[in-house]
C-alpha cells in the first residue's frame, strides 16, 4: 500500500488550535439522554455508551463499548458542539465535523485469518486517509477498545500486537512522527470488535510528556517489538478555551511498574503522574487547569471490580475528586496494572 504523508507542524507548547469553536463533554443519565438532547442548544457530535444499550434513534453517531460501570447509574458520554455539524458514517466508520475539530470511530471485526497487528494497521491507515481527506489531519486524542489484551496470539501478547500495527500504520503516515502522536488510551473491553475513536483538528495541538516517565514512544523493547505510540497528554488552546486530554495514565515510573497487586498504592503513584503532567502544562502555557477548570471529567479502568473501595479511597481529597469521575471495568495493557486513570480538563 502506498502511503500518504500527512503534513504536520512541529508540534511545541506555544503551537496550539487556533479553533474558535467551542468544546462540551459530559455524562448524562442514559435514561433522561433524549430530554437533555431535546433541551439542549448545543449540537450533539457523538455518543459514547458503557456496556449499555440506548433505545431509539438520535442525531449523530453511538459508539458502544463494552465496559461495564462499576457503580452509579448508567451514564452515557455526549460530545456536543456549538457549531453546525456534519456527519458522515458508513458500515465501519463515523465521523461528525464542525469545521474546527472531528470525533469519529472506526470498527473492525477481527478475522480467524490474521494477527491483531494487520487488524490494527487497516484501522489506523483507514482513520488516517479519512482525517487527510476531509482536511482535520492534526491527531488529537486516540480512544483504542479490543477485547482479550492480555492474551497471547502467536506468541505475542496481544496488546502488544496491537502496538506493532498502529506503529507501522503511523510511522508511514504521520510526518514528525514520533513527536507529533497524540495523547491516547488502550484498554481491553470484554467483548466486540477493535474500536478506534479519535479526535482531531484542522490545526495542530500541543503533546506533552511526563517528567516522572520515559515517552511511551521511547520504551525499550522489552515491551515489545515496537514501542506504544502516543503522547501523555495533547493541549489545545484557542482565544475561547484551553482543552487539556491526559493520556491514559497507570502507575509506571520511567517505564517500569510499581505497586504491584496494591490498587491503592498504584491509584496514589498514578495520581501522582497526573499532577507531573498537569505542572507541565502549567509550565508551558501558565495554565492553573486543575485549579480552574470549567469542566473536568475523569475515565478510571478497574481491572478487578473488587479493588474499587481502595482506588476511590486514594482518589477522594485529591483534585481528581472536584471532577465527574466514572469507574469502568476494563483490563489494562500489562497484566500487573491494576487501574488506568484519563482525563479531560477545559478552561475558559
Amino acid at each position: 500500500m502506498k502511503s500518504t504523508t500527512i503534513p504536520q507542524s512541529t508540534m511545541t507548547a506555544r503551537r496550539v488550535s487556533e479553533s474558535t469553536a467551542r468544546l462540551d463533554v459530559s455524562y448524562v443519565e442514559c435514561e433522561r439522554l433524549p430530554l437533555a438532547l431535546a433541551e439542549s442548544a448545543a449540537r450533539p457530535m457523538a455518543i459514547v455508551t458503557f456496556g449499555q444499550t440506548l433505545s431509539g434513534s438520535f442525531p449523530c453517531p453511538v459508539i458502544a463499548l463494552d465496559l461495564p460501570q462499576i457503580d452509579g447509574p448508567p451514564v452515557a458520554e455526549v460530545w456536543t458542539s456549538d457549531r453546525p455539524v456534519h456527519i458522515q458514517e458508513d458500515s465501519s466508520c463515523a465521523v461528525a465535523m464542525n469545521g474546527d475539530f472531528l470525533i469519529g470511530s472506526i470498527g473492525l471485526d477481527e478475522r480467524a485469518d490474521r494477527s491483531l497487528d494487520d487488524t490494527a494497521y487497516e484501522a489506523y491507515s483507514t482513520m488516517l486517509r479519512r482525517l487527510y481527506d476531509a482536511g482535520y489531519p492534526y491527531l488529537w486524542r486516540v480512544w483504542n477498545y479490543f477485547p482479550r489484551i492480555n492474551d497471547d496470539q502467536e506468541g505475542l501478547e496481544r496488546y502488544r500486537r496491537f502496538c506493532v500495527g498502529r506503529h507501522r500504520a503511523l510511522a508511514e503516515t504521520l510526518a514528525e512522527f514520533p513527536s507529533s502522536l497524540p495523547a491516547a488510551t488502550a484498554v481491553g473491553t470484554k467483548s466486540g470488535p477493535l474500536q478506534i475513536v479519535f479526535l482531531a483538528g484542522a490545526q495542530p495541538a500541543a503533546h506533552l510528556g511526563n517528567p516522572r516517565q520515559l515517552n511511551a514512544y521511547e520504551y525499550p523493547q522489552d515491551y515489545g517489538p515496537r514501542s506504544p505510540s502516543f503522547a501523555r497528554a495533547t493541549l489545545t488552546r484557542s482565544e475561547r478555551e484551553c482543552v487539556l486530554y491526559l493520556a491514559g495514565t497507570a502507575s509506571v515510573v520511567g517505564h517500569a511498574s510499581r505497586h504491584a497487586g496494591l490498587p491503592r498504592q498504584q491509584t496514589e503513584e498514578t495520581i501522582q503522574n497526573i499532577q507531573a503532567v498537569l505542572d507541565q502544562a502549567k509550565h508551558a502555557e501558565g495554565l492553573d487547569l486543575i485549579g480552574t477548570p470549567r469542566q473536568a471529567i475523569y475515565k478510571v479502568y478497574v481491572r478487578n471490580s473488587s479493588s474499587l473501595p481502595a482506588i476511590r479511597g486514594a482518589i477522594m481529597n485529591t483534585p481528581l475528586s472536584r471532577g465527574h469521575v466514572l469507574f469502568l471495568n476494563g483490563d489494562l495493557c500489562r497484566n500487573e496494572l491494576l487501574v488506568e486513570i484519563e482525563g479531560l480538563l477545559i478552561s475558559g
